[in-house]
């Protein structure tokens, strides 16, 4: 928890053994972002894919739910992100944080996921508060 994490710590996690189109489906229907690239293989194609992938924000969640799960429930005080890859049915995403400082009682994070071959889906910061 957010009271346990020390300056220069890391922490990783898979976040999904493997995304799967029914993940997809799920975060469509929750998100309300239906766009065929994200369900229709043939419309994926066409526009020069290779199959439909993730939403973004799909990503985004995973991974800020390993962020809470490892400093404690409401202990977040900011999350941001930057999806710098695509995430495709089949991949298996592992998130590491990293705590950069600690500071007036937060602690302030690194945060990045990549997929089973190493490459880089998601970067992001991440601030704690370590008073829990």
């Amino acid at each position: 928890m957010a009271e346990q994490l020390v300056a220069g710590g890391e922490y990783t996690a898979v976040v999904v053994e493997s995304l799967n189109r029914t993940h997809l489906a799920q975060y469509a229907a929750a998100s309300g972002d239906y766009h065929p690239v994200h369900h229709d293989d043939t419309y994926a194609q066409s526009i020069g894919y290779p199959s439909v992938f993730a939403h973004g924000m799909l990503t985004m969640g995973l991974t800020g739910s390993f962020l809470e799960r490892t400093v404690g429930r409401g202990m977040l005080t900011h999350y941001t992100a930057r999806l710098v890859g695509q995430v495709w049915p089949g991949d298996r995403l592992t998130a590491t944080l990293s705590v950069t400082g600690i500071a007036d009682g937060i602690a302030e994070l690194t945060v990045r996921t990549v997929n089973q071959d190493g490459a880089v889906v998601l970067t992001g910061s991440a601030g704690a508060r370590t008073d829990g």
